[in-house]
């Protein structure tokens, strides 16, 4: 299974931390940013992982994670020079991930734990986890700010973003599983007010299709996108170690 971790964006929640550097190469705990869902996809089996950020910030990116041989993986490159949303950056990945199932992860989710359960599941298309999406959700006690899951008997319904009165007290987190069929979905959507195309539109597909499924975090999840969430971050992973990646060069 493949890898793809989002990492452009302007990083202006953060400004002036990202004036002169992209937000996922701040540190939190005692690695960079990005290196944390690096970690989390190589340890539930992502070996290939596609890296996408921003044309100004690539070379830096490139300059700081290589080739991958550091982190026993190898690491394929996308430029995402325009400011399209999530799905747009996704898109990028289509002839990267092919005609295999992926996992995407936002380069700002800081996770306690890793989720080898739902991987695992998701790709044996079993009975407790039968769909061709799947998506994590942590409660949260201001889900306004997230892309919120309608829920019914514990089957999503559709995901409203930052809603005004959200319907549950979950957010949707940056870890999402999908079949390549996704790509399709990808280019039928319009932009959204906010000139984007929303990961929330496309798992609502899904949802409406009956072909999505979920799991719970029950560890922390820090959300390191804005200068609150950034300081909590820093805070819950201060003691996070991977023992795989080498502490000198």
């Amino acid at each position: 299974m493949k890898g793809v971790v989002l990492a452009g964006g302007t990083g202006s929640r953060l400004f002036p931390l990202t004036k002169v550097t992209n937000k996922h190469l701040l540190p939190v705990g005692r690695y960079p940013m990005i290196y944390h869902p690096i970690m989390r996809l190589k340890r539930v089996g992502c070996t290939e992982i596609a890296i996408v950020t921003s044309p100004e910030h690539m070379g830096d990116v490139v300059n700081l994670l290589g080739s991958g041989f550091r982190f026993g993986v190898d690491f394929t490159y996308r430029v995402q020079d325009q400011s399209g949303g999530i799905a747009q950056a996704m898109g990028l990945c289509e002839n990267f991930t092919g005609s295999d199932s992926f996992i995407v992860m936002l380069g700002d989710n800081i996770l306690a734990d890793d989720f080898p359960i739902d991987v695992t599941e998701f790709m044996s298309g079993s009975t407790t986890i039968a769909g061709k999406a799947h998506v994590l959700l942590k409660q949260v006690p201001d889900p306004e700010r997230y892309g919120v899951p309608r829920l019914l008997d514990d089957t999503i319904v559709e995901v409203i973003e930052k809603p005004t009165h959200p319907p549950s007290n979950y957010s949707v987190i940056g870890v999402y599983l999908f079949d390549p069929k996704v790509y399709d979905i990808i280019r039928t959507l319009e932009p959204s007010d906010r000139g984007e195309l929303e990961i929330s539109d496309v798992i609502s597909h899904y949802a409406q299709t009956k072909t999505l499924s979920h799991g719970v975090v029950r560890g922390w999840w820090g959300d390191a996108g804005t200068l609150e969430g950034y300081q909590e971050a820093n805070s819950l992973a201060k003691d996070l170690v991977y023992e795989e990646i080498p502490v000198s060069e």
